[in-house]
């Protein structure tokens, strides 16, 4: 009897996954590790209505959209959806709008710039840019060690009191961005506080076990700088992004959380007295509008009456891009002070005029009026509403899902106390730009495969092309 022995055919070799390439994700990691550099203060001066900052990293943003312009033309590659072009068309219609209708076209170009540069240009940029929930986690220890940088020397500054002028001592932190550019630090410690938070609560698969408590101990850290900037609208935005993040992970997740946070308060301020008197007094000041208000607080609000003066003069379309500073004593009363005062780290005392309302939906309904505020507003509501419905079916991705939400919730809350202007407005465009890659893309919604996409599996569709993404990945 003769057996025959068949030999099993050899198993189908598995595709080479090809080496990783970090370039297309090397634009928007620029910009955010270009405002530590000592210069990031930038140069000339003044808010969104008057001067024009620029800083290095504006200069790179010009860089991000032209790589991607040119990436676009060699590849022809990765489209806008339709969902995408209704959230960026809309502010640009707006301020097409507002530009054409201001008593002078030539003085609002430089303000229509701007508006497209931090709210389409480099928004829209990253969202092509970016491929998968690596280049996110990229982006976002980027502005983790960002945060890091400036909050030390934040830190530093409160301790050796080298900061900015505040309370007649030169205490507040302000990292690198000087007494003109006091949100600066506010606002990147703000961003890498909630970044290193959503990768504390949602670790990604396959993480080193160390990432956790590293994450956990790099936000809590970041506390401390946020405290010491004394940034009232900061403090606020970041308190309720913060709590939506931990009501997402959960009630005992939140508890936990709240708990240490509580803790360390107790520790730095009762135990060693950090600040406890001046940061109780600025907390204070928040609710304190009729019973002798601080001057912060009268100017403030002065310069939201008078914008809402213009809106009620010009109700449809404002009065024209960049034009609040010369309809503002027109609209204010006598009350508003002539400047804020500046001085300190390392800057010499400086009289900052008052350019604007210190309220974006403020500023852009006095300056836009109703077609403004409605473009921007909804385009706003689209990304946080979009992200937040992704975010709750996703079941991968989770950590980028949620600084997505947590930048789109911080943001809008923020442009309650704060407009764009001054050396940090390029990250506002850099992380507006991760909340649309979450809520927008077609290529990931966090349901598809995980990682770093070895195979180009993610690929986004022309517009109006229906058909099913290969990989696993639904339609957006």
């Amino acid at each position: 009897m003769t057996v025959t022995v068949t030999q099993a055919p050899p198993p189908a070799a598995l595709p080479a996954v090809p080496p990783r390439r970090w370039w297309p994700v090397l634009p928007p990691v620029a910009i955010v590790l270009l405002l530590a550099a000592p210069g990031s203060g930038g140069l000339g001066g003044g808010g969104v209505g008057g001067p024009g900052v620029l800083t290095p990293a504006d200069l790179a943003s010009g860089a991000l959209v032209l790589f991607c312009l040119l990436r676009l033309v060699r590849t022809g590659a990765r489209p806008l959806t339709w969902a995408a072009v209704a959230v960026f068309g809309l502010p640009v219609l707006a301020v097409a709008v507002a530009a054409v209708t201001a008593a002078d076209p030539g003085a609002a170009l430089p303000g229509a710039v701007r508006y497209l540069q931090v709210f389409v240009l480099v928004p829209a940029a990253v969202l092509l840019l970016l491929r998968d929930a690596a280049d996110v986690r990229a982006v976002a220890a980027a502005l983790i060690a960002l945060a890091l940088v400036q909050g030390a020397i934040g830190v530093h500054q409160y301790v050796t009191a080298t900061g900015a002028s505040y309370r007649g001592e030169n205490i507040r932190a302000v990292g690198t961005f000087g007494p003109t550019g006091v949100m600066g630090m506010a606002t990147v410690v703000s961003y890498g506080l909630l970044a290193a938070a959503a990768l504390a609560l949602w670790p990604p698969k396959g993480a080193p076990r160390w990432l956790r408590p590293a994450a956990a101990a790099a936000a809590a850290a970041l506390v401390v700088p946020l405290v010491l900037s004394f940034s009232r609208g900061a403090w606020i935005a970041t308190g309720a992004a913060l709590l939506a993040l931990l009501l997402l992970a959960g009630v005992r997740a939140a508890l936990a959380v709240l708990t240490a946070l509580t803790a360390l308060a107790v520790v730095l301020v009762g135990g060693f007295g950090v600040g406890s008197a001046l940061i109780g007094e600025r907390l204070g000041s928040i609710t304190q509008v009729t019973a002798a208000p601080d001057r912060s607080v009268n100017d403030r609000y002065t310069l939201w009456a008078a914008a809402a003066g213009m809106w009620r003069d010009r109700p449809l379309t404002g009065v024209g891009l960049k034009g609040f500073p010369d309809h503002r004593d027109g609209h204010a009363t006598i009350g508003l002070s002539a400047g804020s005062d500046t001085a300190g780290a390392g800057h010499a005392f400086h009289k900052q005029p008052l350019l604007s309302p210190h309220n974006m939906y403020l500023l852009i309904l006095s300056e836009q009026g109703l077609i403004g505020l409605t473009a921007f507003a909804t385009s706003w509501g689209a990304l946080l509403a979009r992200g937040h419905h992704r975010l709750r079916r996703a079941v991968r991705a989770r950590d980028c899902g949620a600084l997505a939400v947590a930048f789109a919730l911080w943001q809008s809350v923020d442009f309650l106390y704060a407009d764009i202007g001054g050396p940090s407005t390029v990250l506002t465009g850099v992380v507006l730009g991760l909340a649309a890659w979450w809520a927008l893309s077609p290529s990931y919604d966090g349901r598809g495969v995980d990682g770093s996409d070895p195979y180009g599996t993610y690929r986004t569709r022309p517009l109006g092309d229906s058909r099913a993404v290969p990989g696993g990945a639904t339609a957006a």
